[in-house]
């Protein structure tokens, strides 16, 4: 049985305010919830003027009281920017409101320059190195080891998970024998080798007997093929601003915007769009059911930032009634 959930970064669109982000965000894991999505993760970005969930266990204690019954968690926390004792109190916290739905996915890219370092007051090189003992000692804090105990966090029981996009984070997770999720919808090259290392080098623990993935796309989806690339091409306007050094908030949608650009961009996109649906309904379930045959993925997590919030829970809505008949295959 494959399952389906949804990644938000909790997008700020150009005349849009944070707090109108926010909203559509709840709106979103509403949705998410009542289309039979698993888990509704947001990740954490900072200093980013177009990202609103930098405070990642704020934006989900909000999100986890406007639901009753869908997973929620970080896509991830990146520990560097932290220490473990701070992420053990947070989720603890989000266990104790929450039992039983919360999910905490760990990252080790810091995604900073030297002024967030600054602003962080961390050498973030420095604790990117550290990475691996910060994750054992935040589980062992959780555990109850050690001679200080984080209240809440001691105790808690939220689900682990390793995130990466490359090898690094494979082997860790199969060493820690956490579940695994990897980000193909942005950084889809290693994809295939980083499962294939976490599937070989697998390590039983307490939580997991078997190695369990997940692989993200992005998804948009529309009644026509020309709607899902227009609703597309917010997203796919950020990335390139993102790429070129111009990052900002979430523009409206453009049409023809792919075939504007010089052929280098257009390479750009159709590189990270090797994990992305855009299209009608039948083409999400085609490409999707391919994407799983590839990857042999557990899990589906489903990214796509739209400019009208509607565009983007009416297209989860038609993908996620198109991709009933997978749910269901063993």
């Amino acid at each position: 049985m494959t399952h389906f959930s949804v990644l938000d970064l909790v997008p700020v669109r150009e005349g849009g305010t944070v707090g109108e982000a926010l909203a559509a965000a709840t709106d979103l894991a509403r949705a998410a919830e009542d289309a039979g999505c698993k888990r509704f993760w947001v990740a954490e970005h900072h200093a980013m003027e177009g990202i609103a969930g930098g405070a990642t266990s704020v934006v989900l204690a909000h999100i986890g009281n406007a639901t009753s019954t869908i997973r929620i968690g970080s896509g991830g926390i990146m520990l560097p920017n932290h220490t473990p004792f701070q992420i053990a109190e947070q989720f603890g916290t989000l266990d104790a409101l929450f039992p039983g739905r919360i999910d905490l996915g760990l990252g080790r890219a810091p995604g900073a320059g030297p002024e967030l370092q600054r602003a962080l007051r961390k050498d973030l090189h420095r604790a990117a190195e550290m990475f691996p003992q910060d994750v054992v000692e935040l589980m062992a804090l959780m555990a109850g080891e050690g001679e200080i105990h984080p209240t809440p966090g001691r105790g808690a029981s939220p689900e682990f998970w390793m995130l990466g996009s490359s090898l690094f984070g494979a082997q860790l997770a199969a060493r820690l024998g956490l579940p695994y999720a990897f980000a193909s919808h942005f950084a889809p090259d290693h994809l295939d080798a980083a499962l294939a290392v976490y599937r070989r080098d697998f390590q039983p623990s307490d939580a997991f007997a078997k190695p369990y993935v997940m692989a993200a796309m992005n998804l948009f989806v529309g009644e026509t093929a020309e709607q899902a690339e227009l609703l597309a091409s917010s997203q796919l306007q950020a990335f390139v601003a993102l790429r070129t050094g111009r990052p900002g908030k979430l523009p409206p949608p453009r049409e023809g915007f792919r075939e504007s650009l010089p052929p280098a961009a257009q390479a750009m996109l159709a590189h990270i769009g090797q994990a992305s649906v855009i299209g009608t309904a039948d083409t999400a379930r085609q490409q999707v059911a391919a994407f799983i045959e590839r990857t042999g993925a557990d899990e589906i997590i489903f990214g796509g930032s739209t400019f009208d919030p509607a565009g983007r829970i009416a297209s989860l809505q038609l993908a996620m009634e198109a991709l009933k008949p997978l749910e269901t295959v063993a």
